[in-house]
């Protein structure tokens, strides 16, 4: 089976790397690799890291496979709880 890791809506990409970062910072695995705090009250401001003259690198690399299908399955999760209250309201 072939997988299709194309973005059915482009502009919902925002979002989505948001949520990865507010997530991974519930998590505790940005502010252990970054120095930054685990606190999720600045997730918004993580999610603009990497960003054009930040200074800092995206590359994640060093994080297991394990850490970074934690973030994905949250993220899988959170939408379905969306989708599923948005069909019951």
């Amino acid at each position: 089976m072939a997988r299709n890791n194309r973005t059915v809506v482009p502009e919902s990409r925002t979002m989505l790397k948001q949520m990865q970062y507010e997530i991974a910072a519930e998590f505790g695995l940005y502010g252990a690799h970054y120095g930054g705090g685990a606190d999720t009250e600045f997730a918004s401001e993580l999610g603009a890291v990497g960003g054009s003259g930040s200074g800092r690198s995206q590359y994640l690399g060093h994080l297991s496979s394990r850490d970074n299908g934690s973030v994905g399955g949250e993220i899988t999760k959170r939408l379905i709880k969306q989708a599923e209250q948005s069909l019951f309201q």
